[in-house]
Order: structure tokens, then C-alpha cells, then sequence
């Protein structure tokens, strides 16, 4: 573990991060299970690979194969290390206009380029075990921590020229528009949660950037984003964005999505270098979605929503969505992050997706 201006910093890989129960669990119980997984990954990743170059017909045998072993392998995800990204991972400092954002990159140089931005409170980690698989089937994948969030906790609206006093909509925008410049070719890009809405927007605004469009657990309405929320929907908009951050903390701290020990653990630790204001800002921002629908489904980019069928919206918000934007529609058995509890479905429909577009290894 090291610093960063007095805050703590795990790096991947280091021995003490994600240290928890006695030696014999850490000997006999996830390591092991960890180890069986990734073998079963590294393979998974041909079978991927295959699925994409046959195609996704139901007639084919290739991708029921693919199809079934994916499920199978989402189900036998084991507890382990979040921290810890796949041998050959980079690890590189992006800078964005809003100031240094941590990125990392998996898979050869020169493959199609796939882009994986995570939402409000989120980081690169919910996406390392969908970066192997991408990888595997001849993609260069990365990810990066938005400003304010995580390991990017240093950049803000204070690095602006000239600087801002918020977390808003077009530093986030302008920051995922950098990135996406930072390479020659047209990326795949997926947008989860409160990202989601980003990546329409870039979308809209730089099109020449995108391979296709994947909405992760996106917005499905425009407005206030949160008053189709199950249960809690009818309320929402009595509440001030610093109270909705504050209600969505409380929950991730105590655990109402009853995640596993060590991916709890990994949480709460990130919390201790996300910027408080940059969550209530994003909230604020996602109560005020902007209503773009027409114009995404003008869009020519091959798109895809995907979602867990206990997700924080209901399905048939979701699916009517879809519907009006011109998207495949995937559905899986987990809730509002497929990208920690079904990645590999999701890497298997996005590899049949990224087939639509011609801009595939």
C-alpha cells in the first residue's frame, strides 16, 4: 500500500490489499476457487472468440454452447480480489481536461478498440472480469475512473480552464470525449448507470468515435431519471440530490444488494477516495436526464440495453426503451451490475453486437 497526497493508495497486486479471514480461507477457499475460475476463463475466452466469428443464430450449436457455458460461468463467479487486474494489464494517468484520471488497458495494441466507462460511485474495478474476455477474442479493452471517483479523486472542476465550481454535465462529457480521442479508430463503448447517459450524449455529438453503443443499466427515461425507480420512485423527487447521494451511500455501505464479503470490502475502501461532492453533483445530474430519444434512434451505431432483471428500474421501462432508441435488448438474472455478476453474458452479447458493425478483429 502506498500514498497519494496523504490518501491511501492500494496497487494492483500488492499483498496487502484486500487481506480478510484466516490463513487456512485464504489458502483453501477463494484462492483456489479463484485460480479454477480464471483457468475456466482463459479457455472461455476461445469459445467467445468462436461465438463471434460464427454468429449468434439460434440454429447454430457454437453459440447455444456459448451461451449455456456463459451462464454456467457467471454462476460460479467466486469471491475474489477486485483489486486485482488480469497479468499484462496497463496501468497509465489520462489527462483529461478535469485533470489526471486513472486508466487501465488489457489486449493488443492493435485491436478494435473497447471502451468500458462505470457509473456514479463506481471505478474500473467493476469491469475486470469482462476485460479478459474481450481481450481473449482480440479486442483492446480499458477503462477509466471518472473525475472525482476512486483513484481519479484528483480531478475536478478546479482544473477547468477556466475553472468550475461543479462536477456537471460537460466535464464528465468532455473528459469520455478525450479519451475517446486519445485513439485512431472508433471504439465500442458501454456506458453503465449514470455513464450511460454520457456515452448517448458523446454519441450525439461525436458519432465518428463510436463502433457501437452498449447502456448498462442506463436511465431508461428522460427528466428526473429516479421516478421510475422501484419502490422508492414515488418519493424521489421530494428529495435534494445531496439527500438521494446520501440515501444511495447508506445502502452501498450496509450492504442491501448483499454482495459478497470481499467485493463489500472493496467498496467501502473506495469510498475512502471518492469525492462526496462529485456523487451528489452526479445524482443531481441524473435528475435532470436529458431527453434525447429521438435523436438515438436516428443514430445508425449499432445499439445494445442490457440490464439485470432485478434491476433498480423495471424491466418494462427498460425494454420500451430500447424499443424507441432501436436496440437489442438482453436481459439477465442478477440485478443493477451484470458487469460484477453476469460479465460473461454480457461480454457474449456485446461480441454479437460489435459483429453488426465491421469493426471486429
Amino acid at each position: 500500500m502506498g500514498t497519494l497526497d496523504g490518501r491511501p493508495v492500494f496497487a494492483v497486486g500488492d499483498p496487502a490489499a484486500g487481506r480478510r479471514g484466516t490463513r487456512r480461507q485464504r489458502e483453501s477457499g477463494p484462492s483456489s476457487a479463484v485460480h479454477r475460475y480464471r483457468v475456466v476463463v482463459v479457455a472461455f475466452g476461445g469459445v467467445l472468440g468462436s461465438f463471434r466469428r460464427r454468429g449468434s443464430s439460434p440454429e447454430d450449436a457454437s453459440a447455444t454452447d456459448a451461451a449455456d457455458s456463459a451462464r454456467l460461468l457467471d454462476d460460479a463467479i467466486p469471491d475474489l480480489d477486485w483489486r486485482a487486474f488480469p497479468p499484462g494489464t496497463e496501468r497509465t494517468s489520462f489527462a483529461a481536461p478535469s485533470g489526471a484520471l486513472a486508466r487501465v488497458a488489457l489486449g493488443p495494441l492493435d485491436g478494435p478498440r473497447v471502451v468500458l466507462v462505470p457509473g456514479a460511485t463506481g471505478s474500473k474495478e467493476d469491469f475486470v472480469l469482462m476485460m479478459p474476455l474481450f481481450a481473449a477474442a482480440g479486442y483492446r479493452v480499458e477503462s477509466y475512473d471518472l473525475a472525482g471517483q476512486y483513484e481519479s479523486w484528483a480531478a475536478g472542476p478546479w482544473n477547468l480552464d477556466p475553472p468550475r465550481s461543479r462536477y456537471d454535465e460537460r466535464l464528465f462529457l468532455d473528459d469520455l470525449l478525450a479519451v475517446l480521442d486519445d485513439g485512431a479508430a472508433r471504439a465500442h463503448v458501454l456506458g453503465y448507470s449514470f455513464a450511460g447517459t454520457l456515452a448517448e450524449l458523446a454519441l450525439l455529438e461525436r458519432p465518428d468515435r463510436f463502433a457501437s453503443l452498449t447502456l448498462l443499466s442506463a436511465p431508461p427515461e428522460p427528466g428526473q431519471a429516479f421516478r421510475g425507480v422501484k419502490r422508492i420512485g414515488a418519493i424521489s423527487g421530494l428529495t435534494s440530490p445531496r439527500q438521494g447521494a446520501a440515501l444511495m451511500l447508506w445502502g452501498i455501505r450496509n450492504n442491501l444488494n448483499k454482495v459478497p464479503p470481499r467485493r463489500l470490502a472493496f467498496v467501502r475502501e473506495r469510498f475512502a477516495l471518492t469525492r462526496r461532492e462529485s456523487v451528489d453533483d452526479i445524482i443531481g445530474l441524473m435528475m435532470q436526464t436529458p431527453d434525447v430519444l429521438a435523436e438515438l434512434a436516428a443514430s445508425p451505431v449499432p445499439k445494445l440495453v442490457a440490464v439485470g432483471e432485478h434491476d433498480l428500474w423495471p424491466r418494462e421501462l427498460h425494454e420500451r426503451f430500447a424499443r424507441r432508441i432501436g436496440a437489442r435488448f438482453a436481459v439477465y438474472p442478477t440485478g443493477h451490475s451484470p458487469c460484477e455478476t453476469a460479465p460473461h453474458q454480457l461480454v457474449r452479447d456485446m461480441l454479437a453486437l460489435f459483429g453488426e458493425t465491421g469493426t471486429t478483429p
